[in-house]
């Protein structure tokens, strides 16, 4: 079963134009074209298409997951320098969560005290003071 990029544009949220793009930086080395010339995405594709998805939404550069894409064409012989790449992209993804939790953590305190603050204003204004 094939799917059109219109198919895959309304499964994935991806708009045809950014399909496209992804498609000629090299990212879907593999989607099958009809007689006509027209995008045929398997469900291999798909599943290729969610793993880039994830690399990029969690920080990847477009020239790092072509990267990634060129060393898994090349077969079996690449797979610890794709083991490797994806090791240091998880420490990378985990430093930035570690990042965004202290980030977090501020927000949180700042949540607090702002609430403390506007309880006091409000019994103040209520007593007069």
């Amino acid at each position: 079963m094939y799917y059109s990029i219109k198919q895959v544009s309304e499964q994935t949220d991806l708009k045809p134009h950014v399909l496209r793009y992804y498609e000629k930086e090299g990212l879907l080395p593999f989607v099958s074209r009809s007689e006509n010339g027209v995008r045929r995405y398997s469900k291999d594709d798909l599943e290729w298409l969610g793993l880039v998805c994830c690399l990029k939404n969690t920080g990847m550069s477009i020239k790092k997951i072509k990267d990634f894409v060129d060393l898994c064409a090349q077969g079996d012989k690449t797979l610890k320098q794709r083991c490797d790449m994806l090791l240091e992209h998880k420490r990378d993804v985990e430093e930035q969560i570690r990042e965004m939790y202290k980030h977090l953590e501020k927000v949180t305190y700042k949540i607090s005290y702002f609430t403390e603050q506007y309880k006091n204003f409000v019994e103040s204004s209520e007593t007069g003071a």
